[in-house]
């Protein structure tokens, strides 16, 4: 039976030494169990598909002799199509400069020179004519052949560049059938989707009513993609080293995303286990399903103002069936995933407006695209360098794209007609920073008036998400710029501590209770109240019930956190004291160890 015990062996695989055999002589597929970091709740039991990012399975087709000149031409074409692709993406990196911008075009130089008169094409065309095969074959076929090759060399260069060969072939098979990349078109019923990694991108696209769970050999807890797995309610794995070795696609596979467990071809005892883990996982969420309408009070009367975070316009039912009192984080950047083109002002207003509508009067808080870091969209043409985390990115870019900026708060100002909303800036750094973007937003103000939008009164308040160090020990001054504070948790901690939470490698030591860390919430929380502005935690600390006597305790009263988290964090607040969880705090903050932070809290009782 699979079980969590013992110190954590990321990747460990388990299986039986001697397999059993099968009544015919057919030997019974060992159960494997991987372990890896649990990054969302939950027990998924179901058929596991794997998932090949990018991967385009095409089929060979016998081509008449007639036909083969038409079938060339329409290999040329493709090839050109995907040359003009390329040249596409050579104009923005060119305008990136620096050494980032630089070598990128040296690759995309590359891949234009394969695109145009190299031995690719003409071994392509030579196969159509040949072997009498359709181009999508022909292409397949010379690609691997081609791969060998490099990946039989000595050069260690060399035998690298198969990851561009690969990708120079995915262009001309998606140039061939015409269709863009549009992955999970033919789940099984109750998929378990494991990959090497999950993209947020790809998390966004699938459908909680079809998917039971995820695993990734990639990826970190606090990385996007464990955010959005959390936000769907899908239980997920990430961080196992050697999950792909000996799965087939369509056996069953559970997913523990409590204990970092995921085990492939369950034996009948382990099935029977887990599926009695499950039934238990789901009473007691049904359990604290019934804390919906009772407010989150600390035992002596201490209110908090618990709020939903929110990746996808389809997580509203969700919000409002948890009890949340409003969206404290709305990422916008489902706006611009998976498409070619950047959302007009109107596409997004109405998508906004509609989000608006369905919170019932309840305020929501948009935090304007935050593309970079694992989250870039091709639309906003985000090629933003070699660290995307310190990069072109979030307010950055907008103040640099003000175009983009000025759509998107123009399509917020016009939603917040429809109900309460707040605007939310990523990333900011600077006091500048901040009243550029509020000049930006008075413009989009005057113009809407101009052209006649109604527009609320009072107008949505600005304020400054607070997740660079840098901008939590300048808060004081910040404050005084800002409508309100929303402290952004994870890039917080990974700013602080240098510690990449997407990495598996180095995943397990990032740290919330780093002295440090919680240092800069202290004073950015204490900065809020001395300019009498809201602040708020939106990271992923707000919904671990474990963080919040200390959360608390230092001073917040109102918090942000995935759905499914919400009752369980709601539970925890209504059995603690709030002075006993301030002096909790003060303890805590006298603390210069993280591991003795830990033990106090987690041996305080709140009372």
């Amino acid at each position: 039976m699979a079980t969590r015990g013992g110190s954590k062996a990321g990747g460990r695989a388990r299986a039986a030494a001697h397999p059993a055999t099968a009544t015919g002589g057919e030997p019974v597929r060992a159960e494997l169990v991987r372990d890896g970091l649990g990054v969302s709740r939950g027990i998924a039991i179901g058929t596991l598909y794997l998932h090949d990012s990018g991967t385009i399975t095409v089929p060979e087709l016998r081509i008449p002799a007639a036909r083969l000149d038409a079938e060339c031409v329409r290999f040329t074409e493709a090839a050109a199509n995907a040359g003009h692709q390329v040249e596409q993406l050579q104009d923005k990196a060119g305008r990136l400069g620096g050494a980032a911008g630089e070598e990128l075009g040296y690759l995309l130089d590359a891949y234009r020179q394969m695109l145009h008169g190299s031995r690719l094409l003409r071994g392509v065309e030579t196969r159509i004519r040949a072997e009498r095969i359709n181009a999508e074959a022909a292409v397949q076929q010379e690609i691997n052949e081609i791969v060998r090759g490099f990946e039989a060399m000595d050069d260690p260069y060399l035998a690298a560049r198969v990851a561009d060969i690969k990708d120079i072939g995915r262009r001309l098979l998606r140039a061939l059938t015409n269709t863009a990349y549009r992955p999970f078109t033919a789940l099984p019923r109750n998929a378990v989707i494991i990959a090497e990694e999950m993209t947020p991108a790809d998390t966004a696209l699938l459908d909680p009513a079809q998917v039971a769970g995820l695993a990734a050999v990639m990826g970190g807890s606090e990385g996007h993609t464990a955010i959005m797995a959390r936000s769907l309610g899908l239980p997920s794995v990430l961080g196992i080293a050697d999950l792909l070795t000996g799965v087939k696609g369509g056996e069953t596979v559970i997913v523990d995303g409590t204990n970092g467990l995921v085990v492939i071809n369950p034996q009948p005892e382990t099935l029977a286990f887990y599926r009695r883990e499950r039934a238990a996982f789901l009473k007691a969420r049904r359990v604290l399903s019934r804390l919906k309408d009772v407010p989150a009070v600390t035992r002596d009367g201490g209110r908090i103002g618990l709020q939903a975070n929110m990746e996808l316009p389809n997580e509203v039912g969700a919000v409002l069936d948890s009890g949340a009192e409003g969206i404290g984080l709305l990422r916008s950047e489902f706006l611009f995933m998976n498409r070619d083109d950047v959302p007009s002002e109107d596409e997004q207003y109405g998508i906004l407006k509609d989000v608006i509508e369905r919170m019932g009067g309840r305020t929501v808080t948009v935090r304007t695209f935050d593309a970079g870091g694992d989250k870039l969209a091709p639309a906003l043409g985000c090629t933003i360098g070699p660290n995307p985390s310190l990069g072109l990115r979030a307010i950055r870019l907008g103040l640099a794209r003000q175009d983009l900026l000025e759509a998107q708060l123009a399509a917020i100002l016009r939603a917040a007609w429809h109900g309460p909303v707040r605007i939310l800036i990523p990333m900011i750094a600077t006091v500048g920073e901040l009243r550029a973007t509020r000049e930006v937003m008075n413009r989009v103000i005057r113009r809407l008036r101009k052209a006649g939008m109604p527009l609320p009164d009072p107008l949505p308040p600005l304020g400054a998400m607070i997740e660079i160090p840098g901008a939590a020990l300048s808060a004081d001054a910040i404050a005084w710029h800002a409508d309100f504070f929303a402290i952004g948790t994870n890039d917080l901690v990974q700013y602080t501590l240098a510690i990449d939470r997407a990495d598996e490698a180095v995943a397990h030591l990032y740290n919330p209770l780093h002295p440090a860390v919680l240092r800069l919430i202290q004073f950015t929380t204490q900065a809020a109240h001395r300019a009498n502005i809201p602040v708020s935690v939106c990271g992923e600390m707000a919904g671990d019930p474990r963080y919040a006597p200390l959360l608390l305790g230092l001073g917040l009263r109102e918090l942000s956190m995935t759905t499914s988290n919400l009752p369980v964090v709601k539970n925890r607040i209504r059995s603690l004291n709030l002075v006993a969880a301030e002096g909790l705090g003060r303890t805590i903050m006298e603390q210069t160890d993280s591991g003795k932070i830990g033990q106090l809290l987690d041996n305080f009782e709140g009372r």
